[in-house]
């Protein structure tokens, strides 16, 4: 009998509800119950107080164990990614494991049916609907309106799949289906449309029209809903923003302590762990926003060159490469965790009709992922901004060597993110073109790490070397070695790509569900790299210092490349005239 996914045994299994001993409650890494409140006094000085910096203790970083996923494949990934989840053990079968995930159950009705038919007899009621045909070495097979190759589900009908996610009392859908498909579901209709519809299925399918046999019936199914919406909850928090799903979840809760005490108990459990997380992560983008808005104060006047070299420079708040590249490890580890898993598939979703800029739900469902990337463009203005400030030709040779040396060790830690936007400043314009600077400067190392990072062959150095990095994480004794932080961009490219090229639908209407599975695939690992607690000591006062300090445009960038090394040639003198008197103006005016 086929099971319904290429992964089964490698997504992690979820207990029935979470046990809450071993449950770490969410909490955001900014810590406090309210944003700090930043001035330009304590941005630079790192005098904040225990409640109010936000970077002045490890978190206590929310890994959902049970909700983390996992996957393997046969052959290797098309984008050469190892994507098995060294932190899930492969679940414990259960004896009805192949004969409750047949496909075959699609068929049962949804009202009026017997509730104590089992999936046995449910497929054998179905074997003359199943068609089976050869193509090569594997084998296509059509469950009614959902069809497998090689015992793999690759299309079915929406209906058929939203059908194959309700559970039942001799029923519970695969654990990789039901992150595949809440997933990347939302590229067919809105997360809240599916939760009514699984939960009305789930009940009306247990109706029988004698009022006490359905309540009877329904608490013998309430368990595995409980099950399912615990899962959803967990792994896709960010969905329960929506006025709507929690409405919907609060009626759920409702119906569910009509008929079973212990369902209703776990449902009040599960509400209270989803707000502890919107919390943090409501508390987490207004820190994000605090920081964001003291780092848009401008840098010291570029109409004098002296003072503008007067200014805080890295060396003088950290001078130890390696441990400069544990703070930005620090940083990236912090702002991944709270990407929602959902966010990479939204950026391709239909927007909803029904939703408006009034309601409090009505964030950019992206906005995290969005952050994250702002933060790889801010580090990598910042590397500019601090090679193009100093005077003296000496110094800008010193910071550019110690920027070197933080990549190595970025590289080292399995830091990719940090590595290419430091690698990114330095190739910035304005700080290329300072060749007196860069005659100074031993750049052995920078060509070896600008060739790992080198984009032709689709990075394929790069790729390479994340291979090894998630080896390296899959038999790591220490919790350093399991540090991966992939180079993000690329990473929302290729899921970008792999949705492009793929069809979400068939011809005949079906989901295309091997696209699905792919994405789920990528997107299952990120979910292992983002729950690694990162192991090293924080330093609050250079934490403040990366995410805090101002950084030049790219025009001020360009202006004082051009008075750290004077203009080459006629086009360079008059882009210099020009970028002095429209910011002067910009200067003047503001």
């Amino acid at each position: 009998m086929p099971p319904t996914t290429p992964y089964a045994g490698k997504f992690s299994s979820c207990g029935l509800y979470t046990n809450n001993n071993n449950y770490s409650e969410p909490h955001s890494p900014y810590h406090s119950g309210c944003p700090a409140k930043l001035t330009k006094e304590n941005a630079y000085n790192g005098t904040y107080s225990a409640t109010e910096n936000p970077y002045d203790k490890p978190p206590s970083r929310n890994v959902y164990r049970s909700s983390s996923v996992g996957s393997s494949s046969s052959k290797e990934h098309h984008y050469n990614a190892v994507s098995e989840n060294p932190y899930s053990p492969p679940p414990p079968r259960s004896p009805r494991q192949h004969c409750s995930s047949c496909p075959a159950r699609t068929h049962r009705q949804t009202s009026g049916s017997s509730g104590g038919s089992s999936s046995e007899q449910s497929c054998r009621s179905n074997v003359a609907a199943v068609k089976s045909r050869q193509f090569g070495h594997g084998i296509t097979a059509s469950y009614g309106e959902m069809c497998y190759h090689d015992n793999s589900l690759v299309s079915a009908s929406l209906e058929a799949l939203i059908q194959h996610l309700v559970p039942t009392v001799d029923y519970y859908p695969d654990r990789s289906y039901v992150f595949t498909f809440l997933l990347s579901s939302r590229l067919f209709l809105h997360p809240y449309e599916l939760m009514t519809r699984v939960c009305h299925l789930c009940v009306e399918q247990q109706r029988s029209g004698d009022a006490l046999l359905d309540k009877i019936r329904f608490r013998e199914v309430a368990p595995k809903l409980v099950q399912l919406l615990t899962e959803w909850t967990e792994t896709f928090p960010y969905d329960f923003r929506d006025e709507r799903m929690m409405r919907c979840l609060k009626d759920m809760t409702h119906h569910v302590a009509r008929g079973d005490e212990f369902s209703w108990r776990a449902m009040q459990q599960m509400t209270q762990r989803l707000i502890k997380r919107l919390s943090a992560l409501g508390q987490y983008e207004e820190a994000v926003a605090a920081l964001n808005a003291v780092a848009t104060e401008r840098p010291a006047s570029l109409k004098n060159k002296q003072t503008s070299g007067q200014r805080s420079d890295i060396l003088s708040v950290c001078d130890d490469p390696f441990f400069l590249a544990q703070q930005l490890t620090h940083v990236e580890l912090d702002r991944l965790s709270f990407i929602g898993p959902e966010e990479f598939i939204q950026t391709f979703a239909m927007k909803d009709p029904l939703e408006n800029n009034k309601g409090f739900f009505r964030k950019r469902k992206t906005s995290n992922l969005e952050a994250y990337v702002n933060w790889f463009n801010r580090l990598s203005y910042f590397v500019a901004t601090e090679i193009c400030t100093p005077v003296k030709k000496k110094h800008r040779a010193r910071i550019i060597e110690f920027f070197i040396d933080v990549a190595q060790e970025c590289f080292n830690i399995g830091n990719f993110n940090s590595l290419m936007a430091i690698i990114t400043g330095m190739n910035m314009s304005p700080v290329a073109r300072l060749k007196k600077t860069w005659s100074k400067v031993n750049t052995d190392k920078f060509e070896i790490l600008e060739h790992q990072m080198d984009p032709s062959s689709n990075f394929s150095n790069y790729r390479t070397a994340l291979r090894g990095a998630n080896q390296r994480s899959e038999t790591a004794h220490s919790i350093q070695e399991k540090i991966v932080i992939p180079f993000f961009s690329l990473l929302i490219k290729d899921i970008y790509f792999l949705n492009e090229g793929c069809a979400s639908r068939l011809p005949n209407g079906h989901i295309n569900f091997e696209k699905l599975w792919e994405l789920a695939k990528q997107v299952s690992e990120f979910l292992v790299w983002r729950q690694v607690v990162c192991p090293f000591e924080r330093d609050r006062r250079i934490l403040q210092y990366l995410v805090t300090t101002p950084i030049f445009t790219e025009d001020e960038l360009h202006l004082a490349s051009y008075e750290s090394e004077g203009p080459e040639n006629n086009m360079e003198k008059d882009s210099r005239r020009s970028l002095r008197s429209s910011l002067l103006h910009r200067e003047n005016r503001s």
